[in-house]
């Protein structure tokens, strides 16, 4: 199914989270990297990315909110995930692990943004075409 245009922005910042998940996973092939370098990368990522992402995501998720049951169920799913994730990150700075902690942030997003691409997206398409015409970031 092709993506509905007001979806294509988060989807293309999906693609570079997932690969700034990879670059911080424990068994990343970047051993150039030092774990305080990939918390450096996180950081720089977070702001750059991923903090516009979450306002453009709790946005689209407001919005389509109320229309049915099982999808008001996935979005409130989505935004308490939201809500681990940046608590994830926020507990990096004092983390006496750096290397696990980045490794169990980047397998949670990525896993939330697998499931917001091939289960949440889809139902919204399906669901909810009209209210993503109306879709403006």
């Amino acid at each position: 199914m092709q993506q509905h245009a007001s979806l294509l922005p988060l989807i293309e910042e999906h693609e570079r989270l997932l690969e700034a998940c990879r670059i911080c996973k424990k068994d990343a092939s970047n051993g150039a990297l030092s774990p305080n370098e990939k918390l450096d990368f996180v950081v720089k990522v977070f702001k750059e990315i991923m903090v516009p992402h979450l306002q453009k995501e709790d946005y689209l998720y407001e919005n389509c909110v109320g229309y049915l049951p099982k999808i008001d169920d996935l979005l409130q799913e989505m935004s308490e995930e939201h809500h681990l994730i940046s608590r994830m990150y926020s507990r990096l700075v004092d983390s006496e692990d750096l290397t696990r902690d980045l490794d169990i942030l980047a397998n949670n997003l990525e896993a939330h943004i697998l499931k917001e691409d091939e289960i949440v997206f889809q139902q919204l398409q399906v669901n909810l075409p009209h209210v993503l015409d109306q879709i403006k970031y």
